[in-house]
């Protein structure tokens, strides 16, 4: 005899529902502990997601009780000339009993359409997941840097200024609000100014394996920005304790003192738009800091 289907349901998670939401995420991911998952929703909250769409992402229930849940970050970002919306769906975590279920609270958060959805810090066993549901890896893995190895790099005269100061050159305003919404989210933001522009970067500062400080780069427009700044950014990162910065790879940089990790932290997208390496703002790294 069949046994009846569970009575499941699935909506958006409300602020109401961060005590319970909170008490999952420990559960599923207890590395972290409570007070990193509330202090990461508190940050979520913060986030101004697109107008009609989710703030923290879909809430799986069971009969009222809440047995899983995705979060998902949602933001208008550029692509080009264009402006495109993106989604993070992260932290995606199912009771046990009910996890036949969890493929369909992933689905629930890819519901929305023209949206490109990333996902950058899969576990092993959800890559098959994900690319079942369409998802490409577009980045194998990670590249571990030392810009201070880079002495020459940089032009002469170059300027390091915070996000909150204006450089005296013309600057892109969605770069200076895409710095600005990441330092309130407690990253580095940053410009480097020459005679030529100002160019955005953003890092999340992190503990390697648990213990070793080093810096993420959580955006530039590209790699290539990196290299050609490594070293005065690398002495600005030292200033505060972060020798070796962690950047989205496909194997070696050139110009890079470092080592690439292949399958290290690698990264998918589904939609329309294929972020480039240097791009993962406004994402699990940049919004909550785990």
């Amino acid at each position: 005899m069949d046994l009846p289907e569970p009575n499941i349901s699935f909506r958006e998670i409300a602020d109401a529902d961060i005590a319970p939401a909170v008490t999952l995420l420990a559960r599923g991911f207890p590395r972290q502990g409570r007070e990193t998952w509330l202090r990461a929703l508190q940050h979520l909250g913060n986030h101004q997601s697109p107008r009609g769409l989710p703030k923290y992402g879909y809430l799986m229930e069971c009969h009222g009780r809440a047995v899983g849940l995705i979060l998902t970050i949602f933001a208008t970002v550029r692509s080009g000339d264009t402006q495109i919306v993106r989604c993070n769906p992260c932290a995606w975590y199912v009771e046990k009993p009910y996890r036949a279920f969890a493929g369909l609270l992933f689905a629930k958060a890819l519901m929305h359409e023209d949206v490109t959805y990333l996902d950058i810090s899969p576990a092993p066993d959800v890559e098959p997941i994900i690319e079942a549901l369409g998802f490409s890896r577009y980045c194998n893995g990670s590249f571990v840097a030392v810009p201070l190895f880079n002495i020459l790099s940089g032009e002469a005269g170059v300027r390091i200024l915070d996000a909150r100061q204006q450089p005296s050159i013309k600057r892109d305003a969605s770069d200076q609000d895409l710095l600005l919404a990441h330092a309130d989210q407690d990253c580095i933001s940053l410009w480097c100014e020459t005679s030529d522009g100002a160019y955005p970067f953003v890092f999340r500062r992190r503990l390697a394996r648990g213990f070793l400080p080093c810096a993420h780069l959580i955006y530039c427009r590209g790699v290539e920005d990196f290299v050609r700044f490594a070293g005065p950014l690398g002495r600005r990162l030292a200033m505060r304790g972060s020798f070796f910065v962690v950047i989205g790879s496909n194997g070696p940089v050139p110009g890079l003192v470092g080592t690439f990790l292949p399958g290290i932290l690698p990264r998918y997208f589904k939609g329309p738009m294929q972020p480039g390496i240097g791009d993962i703002a406004f994402t699990e790294f940049g919004v909550l800091g785990i």
